[in-house]
């Protein structure tokens, strides 16, 4: 079997968030089962009919155990593999071979995090996360991160081929227009350019609202075989490429800080669906930073190396602008709590069902779902596709 035997051999046939934004009271399992019942309810399944796992989380290197104890889940395939916000994305290529073998039948994808109003704060979690993750290059000069090693990626970006704050400062005014259609957004206000600009500064050249918000918030969505898939209530949406790439870990380990390994993650999900970024009507991107969007858009191919800034000024990536990026307002506006990958994922399945409200992409039939995780470490890429797009 090739990996293109998998494409469309698999779809999404239920997903669901919950709680983004401010959910206090709630723990990170608690806001995740919330997710995880509303997902298989939207499959028209019963969680008695899951018999995969994949999840993953910051605060616990066993979770998957907890998760499957508090669900009360029997799995016959578990994935825990945890590559930071990418994870969720790089889970469907494990579940869909698990799922072709026969060795399970339906997989939940599964993410909570209180991360906004945990108790255990923020200043307490960073030494903590040194501890559980030692970069020994970076950490002992205590830079700002992440938002230092973006702050990095961007200032080259800039020096390299000219992009301007302005250029960035774009992508979060397309994002937070598309937020303010979208009622689950946590950032809905108005904001200009300049708002962007004129905010407190956090690492240079990136501003506050340069930088994703902190949220809390869970995401979830069940995958089974095609056959299965059509005799659900909902429109399926069909995996049709999905690839995963890691370069380095610490962003003073990439040879070039103008591009990720999503050039690899996505020539590999584009192979394996048969497509090319023409060919996509939906991009949902991990917008961490707004150098991110640029970074992206340019390395899965929607514009060449150099191009980004250009490519999302002056609306082009807003609401009726050439391309629809990150439709419900992106970790920039919408929503993240610790890790995205799972929120952008969903947003292109809701795209693809026809379920965006006032943001609805009209007539989509092709997205591309793709997640970043550590600082600008993994890169895992997912084409997605309705009956049409097979």
């Amino acid at each position: 079997m090739s990996l293109k035997d998998l494409r469309g051999s698999c779809a999404i046939v239920g997903a669901a968030t919950y709680g983004c934004g401010e959910s206090p009271g709630f723990t990170d399992m608690e806001l995740l089962a919330r997710a995880a019942h509303a997902a298989v309810a939207d499959a028209g399944l019963k969680m008695s009919d899951i018999d995969g796992l994949a999840t993953a989380s910051v605060s616990a290197t066993m979770w998957p155990m907890p998760v499957i104890e508090h669900l009360g889940l029997n799995p016959r395939f578990i994935n825990g593999t945890m590559l930071g916000g990418s994870s969720f994305i790089a889970h469907l290529l494990p579940a869909m071979l698990a799922l072709q073998s026969g060795q399970c039948n339906a997989v939940l994808v599964a993410y909570g995090s209180v991360q906004r109003t945990a108790t255990f704060g923020r200043k307490e979690m960073a030494p903590a996360r040194r501890l559980l993750d030692p970069q020994p290059y970076e950490h002992p000069y205590e830079p700002l991160l992440p938002a230092s090693a973006y702050a990095l990626a961007a200032s080259r970006h800039m020096h390299e081929f000219g992009t301007t704050r302005e250029q960035m400062a774009d992508v979060a005014v397309a994002a937070r227009a598309w937020a303010r259609l979208n009622p689950e957004a946590f950032m809905r206000d108005p904001l200009t350019r300049e708002d962007v600009l004129k905010s407190r500064m956090v690492s240079d050249p990136l501003t506050v609202r340069d930088c994703c918000l902190v949220t809390d918030g869970a995401g979830a969505f069940v995958l089974t075989r095609a056959d299965r898939a059509r005799d659900l209530p909902k429109k399926p949406v069909y995996v049709l490429g999905n690839a995963t790439a890691v370069w380095n870990r610490q962003v003073s380990s990439m040879h070039d800080l103008t591009v990720t390994s999503a050039k690899q993650s996505g020539a590999e999900a584009f192979a394996m669906a048969g497509m090319a970024p023409k060919d996509i009507d939906v991009v949902e991107l991990y917008d961490a930073f707004t150098i991110n969007t640029i970074l992206f858009l340019e390395d899965l191919g929607f514009c060449a190396k150099g191009e980004g800034g250009a490519f999302v000024a002056n609306g082009n990536i807003a609401p009726g602008g050439k391309l629809p990026v990150n439709t419900n307002g992106g970790g920039l506006s919408c929503t993240h709590p610790g890790m995205y990958g799972i929120f952008a994922l969903i947003e292109a399945v809701r795209q693809l069902r026809g379920e965006g409200g006032e943001r609805q992409v009209n007539g989509a039939k092709t997205a591309i779902a793709h997640g970043n995780g550590g600082t600008l470490s993994s890169q895992s890429t997912a084409i997605l596709g309705t009956a049409e797009a097979l």
